[in-house]
């Protein structure tokens, strides 16, 4: 384990895991979602800047492979329907410079670096409304990132096709590292 402490803010909800290989730090997360209302979003500010510290402090010791649902749908073509959830947990202007700010501080969507703009391709579907993935009416939510300077490495990073079943698809990503 490393030694650098996890975030304090929601940590007792049991949101990461992280593993310490000679070379690299592989760590997975499950971002507190700002809830109905957004009942939560200041708090969930607050988790992002404390996760962005955690982050860089790992990275500053070795690379890091971060893997997780981030709750976030970072740029509009992250989701079917941008227009009207622009105030939608997941999609708020604070949430999604949040993200942002962890992208600056060192680390890189590998969504994005090897698929480009490509549009329509999600990792999360409501289970509330029964259509939403027949539909394609999705959101990335669910990313690999890593730190900058394993980037080179990325060799793929895509959605793996989880059939009819709605939630969460599947992601992966190769590196040759």
């Amino acid at each position: 384990f490393p030694t650098i402490s996890a975030p304090d803010t929601m940590d007792c909800e049991g949101r990461i895991l992280t593993l310490e290989s000679p070379t690299f730090y592989f760590t997975q997360v499950y971002t507190p979602n700002s809830g109905d209302g957004l009942k939560r979003l200041e708090l969930r500010q607050i988790w992002d800047e404390k996760y962005r510290d955690y982050l860089k402090a790992l990275d500053s010791k070795k690379p890091v492979i971060v893997c997780g649902d981030f709750n976030c749908a970072h740029k509009e073509i992250d989701l079917a329907n941008p227009s009207g959830n622009h105030f939608s947990a997941g999609f708020t202007v604070q949430e999604r410079e949040g993200f942002s700010k962890l992208l600056q501080s060192g680390f890189t969507d590998t969504f994005r670096l090897v698929n480009g703009d490509v549009p329509n391709v999600y990792s999360w579907w409501s289970q509330r409304i029964k259509t939403s993935k027949t539909n394609n009416s999705g959101w990335r939510i669910d990313y690999f990132l890593v730190s900058n300077r394993l980037a080179p490495a990325v060799k793929k990073s895509c959605m793996i096709d989880s059939g009819p079943r709605q939630d969460h698809t599947p992601i992966m990503l190769e590196l040759e590292i």
